[in-house]
């Protein structure tokens, strides 16, 4: 395994081979094992480490030690945004490379100008104008670590550009959003249509200016800048699978972003990946992960009203084990798109199907193919052996939850954790606070380096040791196999910035 890895590094590192061509496909998100569009295609970019990392190409080989599993986290001399802390690692083999991928950037939201109007991906020019935005990201890539690095790239400046686009509703925060805006995107004045307009526009609009007015919700900025990060994961996926006609971008990804804007954290997430806040020792979960279980009602009512998109194959309907022939006209557990409990059908021919939803806990999987339901990618993604596509049954819209940094004092322990779940399948939330909180009042709080060795800490103790019998948590627990990537992420940030 080390040789071939070894052997893949090097043409890697010597930038000849397209990320994510390997068919060793980890079972917990993927399988099919579709090949990853025309070998011919070039990656849309090239594999490698997050470039905060700054690694060199010996160390970049160094770290796909599947054996050893070294822990990658910052140098000492590198910054990031409000001092983050960030360490990740290879898993114990289940992929050849790591599919994980993360993201931190500051950047400045700004209306868009004339020449940049229809270019969406720039990079920050850095004049430093603008309204200050910043953001961390953690990608979890399935079957190949294309869409991962794609999205890592350039979701952040999707979410920009969008929110540039509302910039100067955002520079008027003190009022709410108007309900129509004008052709050029300023707002629209409704004062101006006052009078006899009305009556030829719409013989049913209400005129009477008192009641218009308690008919009209009112919404906040706070509700449209959540509109915008949903907008702008949408626009993900969709460029995603635009490219993908030019390019090799294999696989899908689950996303996790943190945006902070305007004195308030905005945590978006689109998968099982995993965010808490830490805060005086208090978990407060910033997030809910997508899972067969957790959205098996979704799935199934999109199972009952698109029969089409289960291919003959599989049934909407969930039974606690398969059924066998001889039970046909049995009665039976089961449980459908409108239920929370189970009750007793007879059995007929149809449910003899696989179902749509079958396993438990990490073991659970859509069409017997993925583990999680929320993510960007996967456009490709097959039912094994079939033409059944799983897309359909995957959102790319995040939830997205909102902590006002503004509303609350924060000390030098209190942080925000972000990880893949190579964390927390071996980890509970109140075990990563413990750990930060001790952690973190052992350091000296003056030191630029204590978040990342907090997160260095809470992935060992994920990740464990290598032992006779596999890595090995102290209390002999088998340890995450998993990539595993952590941001600790201090709440106190905006202070230590000059």
């Amino acid at each position: 395994m080390i040789s071939k890895v070894k052997n893949a590094m090097s043409s890697l590192v010597g930038g000849m081979m397209p990320h994510g061509h390997h068919h060793h496909h980890h079972n917990h998100h993927s399988g099919g094992g579709q090949p990853c569009g025309p070998d011919s295609l070039p990656p849309r970019f090239p594999y490698g480490r997050p470039d905060f990392l700054d690694l060199t190409p010996e160390l970049l080989q160094y770290s796909t030690e599947h054996a050893s599993r070294p822990v990658l986290t910052l140098k000492r001399d590198s910054r990031l945004p409000w001092r983050s802390g960030y360490a990740e690692v290879i898993n114990a083999g289940k992929s050849m490379l790591n599919e994980d991928q993360g993201c931190c950037e500051k950047l400045f939201v700004k209306k868009p100008s004339g020449k940049n109007r229809n270019s969406s991906l720039l990079e920050d020019n850095g004049d430093g104008t603008g309204i200050p935005m910043h953001y961390w990201g953690v990608f979890d890539g399935h079957a190949g670590s294309g869409a991962a690095i794609m999205a890592s790239k350039l979701l952040h400046r999707l979410i920009r550009d969008r929110l540039g686009e509302i910039c100067h509703l955002l520079e008027n925060s003190n009022s709410a959003p108007p309900i129509c805006l004008s052709k050029n995107g300023s707002p629209y004045q409704a004062d101006s249509k006052k009078g006899a307009a009305q009556d030829t526009e719409d013989p049913d609009a209400v005129t009477d200016s008192s009641v218009r007015f308690h008919m009209e919700k009112v919404v906040s900025l706070e509700s449209l800048v959540m509109g915008v990060i949903e907008t702008a994961f949408s626009q993900m996926d969709d460029l995603i699978e635009k490219e993908k006609a030019s390019y090799a971008i294999s696989g899908g990804c689950c996303a996790l972003a943190a945006i902070n804007l305007m004195g308030k954290l905005y945590v978006a997430n689109a998968g099982d990946s995993r965010s808490i806040i830490i805060r005086n020792n208090e978990v407060i979960p910033m997030t809910n992960e997508f899972t067969p279980e957790s959205e098996r009602q979704r799935l199934q009512y999109l199972g009952f009203l698109r029969p089409e998109l289960l291919g003959n194959e599989f049934t909407h309907i969930e039974f606690p084990r398969r059924i066998q022939h001889s039970e046909l006209g049995k009665k039976m557990l089961y449980r459908d798109h409108t239920m929370t409990g189970w009750a007793y059908k007879t059995i007929v021919e149809d449910d003899l199907k696989f179902p749509l939803i079958y396993g438990e806990g990490k073991k659970a999987r859509v069409m017997a193919t993925i583990g999680v339901t929320r993510g960007l990618g996967d456009h490709e993604l097959k039912v094994y052996n079939s033409n059944i596509y799983i897309k359909p049954f995957l959102s790319c819209v995040p939830e997205v939850k909102v902590y006002n940094m503004d509303e609350n004092k924060h000390g030098p322990n209190d942080v925000l954790v972000m990880g893949t779940d190579g964390l927390w399948d071996v980890t509970t939330d109140r075990e990563v606070a413990d750990a930060v909180s001790a952690y973190l009042s052992c350091c000296d709080p003056s030191d630029p380096m204590r978040y990342t060795l907090a997160a260095q800490d809470l992935l060992m103790r994920s990740r464990g040791v290598l032992k006779e019998r596999g890595w090995r948590l102290p209390n002999e627990r088998l340890g995450s196999g998993d990539d595993i990537t952590v941001f600790v992420i201090p709440l106190a940030g905006p202070g230590t910035e000059t």
